[in-house]
This record gives structure tokens, sequence and C-alpha cells, in this order.
């Protein structure tokens, strides 16, 4: 038998993390939260935020992860360091699995484990993620206001990607490997009736440039045909896909074709009574911090319910 029993586990360290923890400690669920492998979640690699709410001046990704958990501990969460290794979903109460060494039992679990941007691979992008190199054009594209700068991939998010940031910079180059887009009819439409888009048809990224103190100032793509040409620009935005880091609960909870986890209706229920989940590991549709900050709400909100209905 585990030796702790906990009344509401949060895997995952986020803004839905965090924010599920905020709600399950003032509802006195005596939350304990796990932060994982990467605390704070994808927030902690991003330099500046502009768009949440309530941060006039703006703020850095990792100075409002520590806010958020702040304000956590504050009402009570345990927050503690750990990555959970293993779960077993079959019964109540959850079997749960720590650093492959230590278990504990959760009468209800809060999935918020979030996602991870497919990247190239690159050295460079490595070098100058967060200086000019970007997963996320809504979150950066205001920063390259009347610049010029290259999105990469072919498909629905990559044009989107694409025509959002043709609304606020100079020029839009979109790296395609192929020489067609995957993406629906209707964005690939608006993306050809967008006059600062140019499309470099079969080539794929050798190499992002820069310098350390200005970031980003252009890449060097290869042609399939093997010749290199040198563009520039200021931003490189990803726009190859997400993976959700599901992987975990995937042998119980359902998840779609492309693993993120499915919630009924406007909950954040799983089909596993008392497994609820939030944020990006359950959204492959707007991915933003208010959102998942909003559906960590709805998920305290919901496992308070299910417990005081299933004493």
């Amino acid at each position: 038998m585990s030796s702790e029993n906990i009344k509401c586990l949060i895997i995952g360290s986020g803004p839905a993390g965090y924010t599920a923890a905020i709600y399950a400690a003032r509802a006195n669920l005596s939350p304990v939260l796990y932060e994982g492998i990467q605390p704070g979640g994808q927030l902690t690699t991003t330099t500046e935020i502009d768009n949440f709410p309530g941060y006039p001046k703006g703020i850095t990704g990792p100075e409002m992860m520590e806010d958020l958990k702040e304000q956590a501990k504050r009402f009570g969460t345990d927050v503690r360091f750990g990555i959970v290794t293993k779960v077993d979903l079959s019964n109540r109460p959850f079997n749960v699995t720590i650093d492959n060494d230590k278990e504990i039992s959760a009468e209800t679990i809060i999935i918020s484990t979030g996602a991870t941007a497919k990247y190239l691979g690159l050295e460079s992008e490595e070098k100058f993620r967060g200086q000019g190199v970007s997963a996320c054009a809504t979150c950066d594209g205001f920063f390259y206001k009347n610049k010029d700068v290259a999105v990469v991939g072919g498909g629905d998010t990559a044009c989107e990607e694409a025509s959002y940031l043709a609304g606020l910079c100079n020029k839009v180059y979109m790296i395609v490997r192929r020489d067609e887009l995957r993406a629906s009819k209707a964005m690939q439409a608006r993306v050809m009736n967008t006059p600062n888009i140019e499309i470099l048809w079969q080539y794929n990224t050798k190499e992002i440039v820069g310098t350390p103190m200005g970031g980003v100032n252009g890449v060097i793509i290869v042609h399939k045909d093997g010749t290199e040409k040198k563009i520039d620009i200021h931003g490189f935005f990803l726009a190859i896909g997400h993976h959700p880091n599901s992987e975990l609960f995937s042998q119980w909870v359902e998840v779609n074709s492309e693993g993120y986890i499915i919630t009924q209706g406007k909950s954040s229920k799983t089909n596993v009574p008392g497994v609820f989940a939030a944020g990006d590991v359950q959204d492959p549709i707007y991915r933003q911090a208010v959102t998942a900050a909003g559906s960590g709400c709805m998920a305290a909100i919901d496992a308070e319910r299910f417990l005081a209905e299933n004493k």
C-alpha cells in the first residue's frame, strides 16, 4: 500500500498546473503538485510575455511562473520537485510512482503536463531560442513588427502563423520542404492571396545565423537541388507541430490521433472518473498561457465537485 494518500494530485507545473493548484488549495483540497521535467513548463523558455492579462509592462516567462508558483504555495499547495514516472488509473484511489521510486495514491488527478513544440534539431536553433527563434507566432510576433520573418512548415499551423505574422511584419517567408502545402484549401488560399507572404518551395533550413547580442539576422536554406541561399530575417518561427506530453496516461485516458487527451464537452473530465486534464496536453487549438490557466481553473472546480459527490 502507498504510504501517502493525496486528495488532489496535480501533475505538471505550467500555467494550467499552477492555476489548478491555486483553486484547489483555496477549496481546501490540500493539493500536491509535482513540477515535472521542466518546472514552469514551456513559458520558462520564453523571454518576454506581453499578452497575459494583468501585466501592462509585460513580464518574462520564468518570472511569471515563479509568481504563479508562489501564489499556489501561499494558499497551501505542496509544490514538489519530481517526475511522475508511472500511473495506474484502473481503480480509485489511483496509484502513482514518483522518480521510479516513491509510491503515492491520489483520490483525484489533474494532468497538466503540457506539450512540447517540435524543433528541427539544429544547433543554431537552440543557440538563438528566445533571441529570434520561436515556436509561437501569437506569443512573439509583436516583437517583429515591420520586420522580415520566416515560418517553417506547410500545414494549417504554418499557414495560420504566416497569416498572423503577415498582419504585423513587413515580409513573411514560408520555408516549405515539399512542392505543395499540406494545409486545407481555405488556408492555402489565404496564404496565396496575402501579398507579403512569399513561399520558398522545396527548401530545408541549414542554419540560423545571427549575433550573440543582436539575435537572429538571417537563415541559410538549401534547395532540394543542393543550391543554398541566405535570406535576411529577424524572426524564425517553427510551425511543424507540437507533441502533447500524454504518453504516460494514454493507456488509461482517451487521446486523439495526435496524442492530445480528449476532455468531455466544455469540461476538463477525461473518460476516467476522477482524472482531469488541463492546458496544452488537451488543447491542440489555442495553446496560450491564458487559455491553459483558464482550463486549470476548470479542472480544479471539476475535481472539487467530483470529490464532494463521491465522499
